[in-house]
């Protein structure tokens, strides 16, 4: 099969992938174009129409760079001055959250792990809160199973976003609406100003960089992760000589083709074999989610009895959930949506730097372990 034939099916796939996103993007959320191209793209793969036949790979590597570099922007842009300003404010608690988050996760994933047919580094990367979009392209580079992965998470996702503000809002607070003004300057993307596309380049030239250090530092997914990291010391670093946030022209499009092309990328990768055993485990991932968000209510109660933090912004800043929907609800219920936003960012920061070489370690002393008693 020649390039130029591999390049066309690889388009069609990522194209007939993204209608479901679309479709699913009509429901408000903002995963939704990432869980809807992942089902498509699944049905696809495993479907094998003639015209879309892949290598047992899926696409090309090329489209994961570039979504995960993507996503690496994304990620790298949101740590600026102000989300250093409320870590320097409120450190300790912060770091309470992270800690916890960390601790949560490890103990979901062995829960999974000992008491299902899935295997390790599949359970934990499975339950780690990273995000539904950075988690399984991790695991992909690790050799985790990513359908079941994707899977876990979604299910994690949609318990988080279905029940904590449903929860806190009944419970707690009566919704209210004053601050859909600073909601809407929060979540809306910039207007275009030609000034602002000099950043941009810089800022994917820094993404660049990023990644291709992180190859050389052999970081796991390190088109994300080097990309993000070179966004963020390059983001504040500018803004630091300036005295103010620089902002970028970065429209959320960028984000669903990032989406996309993720999900396209993971499906492509399916296969019947990964779903032996998947009645099990996702009854076992629902416990332990419900578990992980019980645990998150009574560390949120101890932050608020311990600080000057609202139960409402303790709860929603610690919920494995996604950053925008979290930032959403804490404007609609009154909480402090900078310090959401700031401890949601740094919290999938946190995982994806210290969890996949944690995961390792436990992998090669379970592996010792077996040695020994074999």
């Amino acid at each position: 099969m020649n390039k130029n034939n591999i390049f066309f099916r690889n388009m069609m796939f990522i194209l007939l992938s993204s209608i479901g996103g679309f479709l699913l993007s009509f429901t408000g959320l903002s995963i939704g174009w990432m869980i809807g191209s992942l089902v498509v793209a699944t049905l696809l793969s495993y479907r094998k129409p003639q015209f879309l036949q892949t290598n047992e790979q899926g696409i090309s590597k090329f489209w994961t760079c570039i979504g995960q570099c993507l996503l690496g922007i994304e990620l790298g842009q949101k740590i600026n001055l102000s989300v250093m300003s409320v870590f320097m404010e409120n450190s300790l608690a912060i770091i309470f959250m992270l800690i916890m988050s960390i601790i949560f996760s490890i103990i979901s994933g062995y829960v999974l792990w000992k008491f299902s047919k899935t295997d390790m580094l599949t359970s934990f990367y499975g339950t780690a809160p990273g995000g539904l979009t950075a988690m399984p392209s991790i695991a992909e580079e690790v050799g985790a199973n990513t359908a079941i992965v994707s899977i876990i998470q979604t299910i994690r996702v949609f318990l988080v976003i279905l029940m904590i503000p449903m929860i806190v809002s009944y419970l707690l607070v009566t919704p209210h609406h004053s601050g859909a003004a600073n909601s809407a300057l929060m979540m809306a993307a910039p207007e275009f100003q030609f000034t602002q596309l000099f950043w941009t380049f810089a800022l994917v030239f820094a993404a660049w960089g990023g990644a291709i250090l992180g190859k050389k530092l052999k970081f796991p997914a390190p088109w994300t992760i080097g990309s993000m990291l070179g966004v963020a010391i390059f983001q504040t670093a500018g803004s630091s000589m300036v005295g103010h946030d620089l902002i970028a022209w970065w429209p959320t499009t960028f984000m669903i083709l990032a989406q996309i092309l993720i999900a396209s990328s993971i499906g492509a990768m399916f296969h019947k074999n990964m779903l032996i055993g998947l009645g099990k485990i996702v009854n076992l991932a629902l416990i332990c989610t419900i578990g992980f968000i019980l645990a998150m209510f009574g560390c949120s109660f101890i932050v608020s009895k311990l600080t000057e933090i609202t139960f409402v912004t303790a709860t929603l800043a610690f919920a494995p959930g996604g950053i925008a929907e979290m930032a959403t609800t804490s404007v609609l219920l009154d909480g402090d949506s900078t310090f959401v936003v700031a401890v949601q960012v740094l919290r999938i920061i946190v995982v994806l730097l210290f969890l996949p070489p944690c995961f390792k370690f436990i992998e090669h002393y379970e592996k010792k372990k077996v040695e020994l008693s074999g």
